[in-house]
């Protein structure tokens, strides 16, 4: 299962995905996820007018996040070597954070660099999405139906207020700092291994394997869910591999992982 979220004609749609020649296309509509009870609503509407959807590649799309969740939730320090570049002492336990819904880009989006900071880093991470509310699991229960898929994530940082505030919520909260997508697909394996690259105006900058986390993904849903109940559409960002650095007006910023196709975004200097 791969699908997207996209407008067209001025109404959202969910999108069936699949791969044709090399190039991820949407195929025909795609059942709206339980947390999107207005879609939903509103899909049931145009199917009893009558809908006509054509193939159309993804490229040609105007994507949006591909959730709608009610809380994003991001483990730091996940990765060794990342933990190393910026001096931090190895985790005993996942240290989570938030970021809020309205941090939320659209694929093709714009971040935004903030007045009020000097120093913003790209993050790209691998991004689960949940597919039915749960609390308290335990790190071996069985996850069919926990996670309902995976994406991309920039986990975009304005660093210098991180150090400055003690507490992350508005370094990493600004309005764009967290573009999502491009799609959400069950069909990778992440716990067996996938490899995240992130690329600034083409050149590699991170480059790593989720084999190599520190905390793998059942733990960190057992951590998450003993303290908050996860509900469906919620993302969890499972953290970032080594190489991040400084974002700069017109940078292009490239995260990808096979079967999840890339997420792609500019930067500009805040206009407000």
């Amino acid at each position: 299962m791969k699908y997207c979220r996209f407008s067209l004609g001025n109404q959202i749609h969910y999108g069936a995905v699949e791969e044709r020649k090399g190039e991820l296309w949407i195929i025909g509509p795609a059942e709206a996820p339980e947390e999107d009870l207005a879609f939903r609503l509103a899909l049931e509407r145009a199917t009893a007018e009558g809908f006509d959807f054509e193939p159309m590649p993804m490229s040609a799309a105007h994507l949006l996040a591909p959730v709608t969740p009610s809380k994003i939730i991001c483990v730091g320090r996940n990765y060794r070597d990342h933990v190393k570049e910026l001096g931090n002492e190895m985790p005993a336990e996942p240290l989570i954070f938030f970021k809020p819904p309205s941090s939320l880009l659209k694929p093709g989006g714009t971040v935004r660099l903030p007045a009020a900071s000097t120093r913003v880093d790209f993050e790209g991470e691998l991004a689960l999405v949940i597919g039915r509310r749960v609390h308290k699991l335990k790190p071996d229960d069985d996850l069919r139906g926990v996670i309902r898929g995976y994406t991309l994530a920039d986990d975009v940082s304005a660093r210098d207020l991180q150090k400055k505030d003690l507490q992350w919520a508005r370094a990493k909260g600004f309005d764009t700092f967290c573009p999502l997508g491009p799609l959400v697909s069950d069909e990778v394996d992440p716990m067996a291994g996938v490899t995240i690259e992130t690329r600034v105006n083409g050149e590699i900058r991170q480059q790593a394997s989720t084999l190599d986390f520190i905390f793998p993904i059942p733990m960190l849903l057992s951590f998450i869910s003993e303290a908050f109940t996860l509900e469906p559409g919620d993302v969890i960002l499972t953290g970032t591999p080594s190489g991040v650095g400084p974002l700069k007006a017109g940078d292009q910023v490239e995260v990808s992982i096979a079967g999840l196709g890339t997420l792609a975004h500019s930067v500009e200097g805040d206009r407000d």
